[in-house]
């Protein structure tokens, strides 16, 4: 494996953690980032090669991996003279894990296949701490050959690969995961708040909370944001989340499926964001609904 070389395109914190974590197993990473400063800082701390575009990051890399924020992000990497299909070369992969709609990976597959590449998406389920460890859920959507051929460096980054079907599967699937997180999110928030009006001590209700039927591990490693959420690192904004429940909604009327408590979660964010700002993390719901019910 020490031969092998993958590129991280997106250097944001789980991108970051993606880049350290395959440095750290002996893979050769090479990182790319719109803001090369930020590129350049990780790649001093962890060994990496820094490339001056998207083409350049594939060019090198066995499997490429693109770990960016939205959907137009995502065609803005692989588009153009300067993008992951100008660039990659045939029999590697390009990998993207990014949190976006079924038909945006679809959209970008034509070009890289006719370079002669494979293209999969496999969005990831855990936070930057199970990165670093090792321990993500990746959820794979593509066939199996271009599974196989990216499988020993995503087997650096998981603890269970799942291959789903088709390109998009991925895609679908990390939607629906995330329909679970956020409506996980509420209620914590929600249980926590109701416990605490009532005279409970917030960390003793916490505890409480994860001990109890509905202690998922979400539960456990979202401990601190809930608790002390004024003293607590952003794990992830409540503008993702908003971005993500919007990209849920599309994905269900696409399908015409029913999904009212995702519905009430991204009125309950978007309250939220107008109370506390956008950049804050998402668990601070809680915060919004503490000021709710003093009104």
């Amino acid at each position: 494996m020490a031969e092998a070389t993958a590129a991280v395109l997106g250097t944001g914190r789980m991108g970051a953690a993606m880049a350290e974590r395959l440095a750290s197993q002996g893979v050769a990473v090479v990182v790319y980032n719109r803001s090369r400063g930020r590129a350049a800082a990780l790649a001093e701390r962890i060994g990496a090669t820094v490339a001056s575009s998207p083409a350049e990051a594939a060019a090198a890399a066995d499997v490429t991996i693109s770990m960016v924020a939205d959907d137009a992000a995502v065609r803005a990497l692989f588009d153009g003279p300067d993008g992951v299909a100008a660039g990659i070369r045939p029999g590697s992969v390009a990998v993207d894990c990014s949190t976006v709609l079924p038909d945006t990976i679809r959209s970008v597959a034509g070009a890289v296949q006719a370079s002669g590449a494979g293209i999969l998406d496999a969005p990831v389920s855990g936070s930057v701490s199970s990165t670093l460890s090792g321990e993500l859920t990746i959820m794979v959507g593509g066939t199996a050959d271009d599974l196989d051929r990216a499988r020993p460096v995503l087997e650096r980054l998981a603890r269970r690969v799942f291959h789903l079907g088709p390109l998009g599967t991925g895609a679908a699937m990390k939607l629906a995961v995330n329909t679970l997180i956020f409506g996980l999110n509420e209620c914590v928030a929600e249980g926590l708040v109701l416990a605490e009006r009532n005279g409970i001590d917030r960390a003793l209700a916490y505890e409480v909370l994860a001990a109890s039927a509905a202690g998922a591990p979400f539960v456990g490693y979202k401990r601190d944001a809930f608790v002390e959420p004024e003293a607590t690192a952003v794990a992830f904004s409540l503008a993702l989340a908003a971005k993500d429940l919007r990209l849920i909604a599309d994905l269900a009327a696409a399908s015409g499926t029913a999904m009212p408590q995702a519905a009430v979660n991204l009125e309950v964010v978007t309250a939220a964001e107008g109370s506390i700002g956008n950049e804050a993390d998402f668990s601070r719901v809680a915060s919004h609904l503490r000021q709710e019910g003093r009104r």
